[in-house]
């Protein structure tokens, strides 16, 4: 795709963005500045395809709306393209293990010696500083978990092993974190004039979602339990299986709520329910034990559909646990148009999947381009920079640069 060719839409549209790494946690967030309208070039190793195009369809979605090259930027030809693509843009991504752009003689310092305005984002597991032997490690989503101790604190209890919540829980928390981070450097930039470096450790980023197990856990030196979907301190269990099989979540709590649902499920007369409360302790012994019978006896006794619309009418928090059949047919996805279809290059036919989120009234995200074959830019992407139909030809045969 020519530069000519990419629609002018959203927020960041004149923002110029490159990309560098593989899979998900830096890439991705590539794929949040194109759906807003930069233009963005994504470049993939020489040495092998990013294994994310292994999983099917979902690269048509996570790498919309971009350019992509694949160049080996430690060859000395890579390294001029390289520099010429560090002069044009405003922000460089590069994920890889902590201190490799640094190996390759590609520093901070060096790379602001080209563009002393520029925005470089390090994504890497563990961080560019710290211990020399966490530094050099290799992450994946995982991994990251592991360390962070999200993983800790999912799954059932013992004897059931940790649990990593999946799908990439930890690689797209660090996308997010990684686009407001270099959103803010960029803000700053165009105030100063003075370009900025952002550290963001995929760890860390699931290090900081964690709320008051880790306030608590750290603070009391009490590892807390796995509960799978239970609460820690709230007597239900707000997972419940309904009449026709299908699930629903609860979230019952303040005194509001509760005084609404206790008299639909004809306990607000009982004295065990007379005194104030917000929630339903665990160790609130006779009203922990009517509650919880009242919710299952409740929920065994309607269906899904049945428990969503009789809670909600009431004004009490519910949802039917939603499959990917349900949300094709739900009201809400399709009045929002939340999931949306796209023509995919790659495998010539219609896809679905989610649409550009958050939402912006008056510059809106678009969808004009899937991702696209390993390469398919690189011809357009050079002779843009000046490069000559024989010099491109050089390249392929050295190696440089290749397309599928």
């Amino acid at each position: 795709m020519k530069k000519s060719e990419i629609p002018k839409f959203g927020n960041l549209q004149g923002l110029k963005v490159i990309t560098s790494g593989s899979a998900i946690a830096g890439p991705f967030a590539g794929a949040l500045f194109a759906e807003q309208g930069a233009e963005v070039i994504y470049l993939e190793n020489t040495a092998v395809p990013d294994m994310f195009r292994m999983f099917g369809d979902v690269w048509s979605s996570e790498h919309r709306n971009e350019r992509t090259m694949a160049l080996d930027i430690q060859s000395p030809e890579g390294r001029e393209i390289l520099v010429k693509l560090v002069q044009w843009c405003d922000i460089l991504i590069e994920s890889s293990k902590g201190g490799t752009w640094t190996k390759w003689g590609l520093t901070d310092e060096f790379l602001w010696g080209i563009n002393p305005k520029l925005v470089i984002t390090h994504v890497s597991g563990f961080g560019l500083t710290g211990d020399p032997d966490y530094i050099k490690r290799g992450s994946f989503d995982p991994i990251g978990q592991a360390f962070s101790g999200y993983m800790a604190i999912n799954g059932e209890p013992e004897p059931a092993p940790p649990y990593a919540p999946k799908p990439f829980t930890g690689d797209y928390v660090t996308a997010l974190n990684t686009t407001w981070a270099t959103l803010a450097a960029l803000y700053r930039t165009q105030q100063t004039g003075v370009g900025e470096s952002v550290d963001v450790a995929q760890y860390e980023c699931l290090v900081r979602i964690q709320g008051n197990f880790l306030l608590e856990g750290v603070n009391s030196g009490k590892q807390p339990p796995r509960m799978g979907n239970k609460d820690l301190k709230s007597a239900l269990e707000n997972v419940q299986k309904c009449k026709d099989g299908n699930y629903v979540m609860l979230a019952l709590g303040g005194g509001a709520v509760l005084r609404r649902v206790e008299k639909l499920w004809g306990l607000d007369g009982d004295p065990d329910f007379q005194e104030p409360h917000t929630v339903i302790f665990k160790e609130d012994g006779p009203r922990a034990e009517k509650f919880v019978e009242a919710a299952v006896e409740f929920c065994r006794t309607h269906t899904a559909e049945e428990v969503d619309r009789i809670m909600n009418e009431n004004q009490i928090p519910c949802s039917i646990v939603m499959t990917y059949d349900k949300m094709l047919d739900n009201p809400q996805y399709k009045a929002r148009e939340t999931i949306t279809e796209w023509y995919d290059e790659i495998s010539g036919r219609r896809i679905k999947g989610v649409a550009p989120i958050p939402r912006f009234r008056n510059n809106p995200s678009q969808v004009f381009r899937s991702g696209h074959t390993y390469g398919m830019d690189n011809e357009d992407v050079l002779s843009e920079f000046g490069y000559s139909e024989n010099e491109i030809k050089a390249f392929y045969d050295k190696g440089v640069i290749k397309k599928k």
